[in-house]
């Protein structure tokens, strides 16, 4: 399957150009060569998505559930068949390394495996009343039309999180990834519905740039809900539009976590967790641990066996296999990049590796002895820049774990289970791993933060509530007497 040189727009069944004067260009972050040039969508482009969704939705929520469940194991096996491609692409408009590629691609197989319980899982209730022979039914329905806007980071996955269950419990949905990863956030995610044979209309995607729609994609009359993941700077705006159009919204946004490894923590997997929370995917994970607060009384020790590994790290070429950190998404983000390791030097943070620019692969940094007021500690960084800082006891580690406006995902390292429970329950955060790292995903269990970190939980049973509402129908069985007719 050719998933690089894939239309731009997938309206209604239809591959197409967008109706935009405006070109756009999508280029390989690690070495800058072009990968597809194509038309932009413009508001006529999101209208016909939207109008695309709203007719498919009226006969795919009437589709048989175990017809739906089928397409979901088709779009499995479209996508084992396809591995390598899905891989290629990954690599080259992401800048995504093997290991990533293949974690990504573990990760969207799980949630659609997921999703295609769903359309049996699509359950009401029967509740007694209050009215003598009166029977109240409560129906689950689907909401109707979903808006998804995914990200570049893990596009492949972060747009399937929010597009499978959408669609398995019976929407139609339009998609608009991210202007840098319109392959593997969107028409490559449309190419492989269409190959399992996903009805016409039901899953459309347009791709452009904010400064082309500007809202319409969220203003649009049609979606009745919105799901977004990126910034908290853009998360705030679309949840302010949505409000004000009476939309349903769910918002994954940034994350500043903090990994803490305690006194009597397994030093060994402490780092190893350590270094894969940070520079999984150039640290481009909302979930990347920043901020690594470790008990005074190791902290010698934890810092030697940290930077040792970390020094090892390969970077560079995303292709090669032995590559661990590939490049940043595009020169924006290594120059917002370069401005924090600035900073942090500035601000007295201990460079205790400092890693080259190249193009756009920022080699690993890693800062020792930061406070909470440092810069680098008090923003999201989507790059492989890490902190280190050091607690004399649980309570200033709770004090400095809990100094941040974001608050999504989290670790705690100890022998001791129940205090790190403890000590999980007091963070502001809302997901905490103990003796594991802060990127952790599972298609069945409640994933959201808290804080400037997002608005609400999706995967399994949670996505179910997301994409659908009830229906409350009453049945009077016995004649019912008014009181003034």
């Amino acid at each position: 399957m050719d998933l690089l040189h894939l239309h731009s727009q997938y309206i209604d069944g239809s591959w197409r150009e967008g109706n935009s004067t405006l070109k756009m260009e999508n280029t390989n972050p690690y070495n800058g060569e072009l990968l597809a040039s194509y038309q932009a969508a413009n508001v006529m482009d999101v209208d016909a998505a939207y109008q695309a969704a709203k007719k498919a939705q009226k006969s795919w929520e009437h589709v048989n559930p175990v017809a739906k469940r089928d397409i979901f194991d088709k779009v499995v096996n479209v996508i084992e068949k396809n591995h390598e491609a899905i891989v290629e692409v990954i690599t080259k408009e992401i800048g995504g390394t093997r290991l990533k590629a293949e974690f990504e691609i573990g990760l969207v197989k799980n949630m659609l495996k997921e999703s295609a319980t769903f359309p049996l899982r699509m359950d009401g209730k029967i509740l007694p009343s209050v009215t003598e022979g009166k029977e109240n039914r409560v129906y689950r329905v689907p909401i109707g039309v979903v808006g998804v806007i995914s990200p570049f980071n893990f596009p492949f996955f972060l747009s399937m999180k929010s597009v499978a269950p959408a669609i398995a419990t019976g929407n139609g949905v339009v998609l608009k990834p991210h202007e840098h990863t319109v392959i593997a956030g969107g028409t490559m995610i449309a190419k492989i519905f269409e190959e399992a044979g996903l009805p016409e209309g039901v899953l459309n995607v347009v791709t452009t740039e904010i400064s082309e729609i500007g809202d319409a994609f969220v203003e649009h009359p049609t979606p009745k809900s919105i799901s977004f993941t990126g910034s908290t700077q853009v998360g705030r705006h679309i949840g302010s539009v949505a409000g004000r159009n009476l939309k349903e919204v769910h918002l994954e946004l940034g994350g500043n976590s903090g990994l803490i490894v305690l006194e009597d923590a397994d030093l060994d997997l402490a780092v190893s967790a350590a270094v894969f929370s940070r520079f999984t995917h150039q640290g481009q994970i909302c979930m990347s641990a920043n901020r690594l607060i470790v008990h005074e009384a190791i902290y010698d020790a934890f810092v030697e066996r940290y930077v040792e590994t970390v020094s090892g790290l390969t970077s560079g070429d995303p292709s090669d296999d032995a590559t661990i950190i590939g490049p940043l998404i595009n020169e924006k983000q290594v120059q917002t990049t370069a401005k924090l390791i600035e900073a942090g030097i500035a601000e007295g943070a201990e460079p205790l590796v400092k890693g080259k620019i190249r193009g756009n692969v920022v080699e690993p940094v890693v800062f020792g002895h930061v406070t909470s007021e440092m810069t680098v500690a008090k923003e999201e960084i989507f790059a492989p820049v890490v902190s280190i800082m050091k607690a004399k006891d649980d309570q200033e580690i709770m004090e400095i774990v809990n100094d941040s406006s974001y608050g999504l995902s989290g670790a705690v390292h100890t022998q001791d289970i129940e205090r790190g429970t403890q000590l999980a329950k007091q963070m502001e955060t809302g997901m905490i791993h103990i003796n594991d790292g802060t990127i952790n995903d599972e298609p069945n269990v409640a994933f959201g933060g808290m804080k400037n970190s997002g608005v609400g939980r999706l995967n399994g049973e949670w996505s179910i509530d997301a994409f659908t509402t009830t229906k409350w129908i009453s049945i009077q069985h016995n004649r019912k007497q008014y009181p003034y007719s």
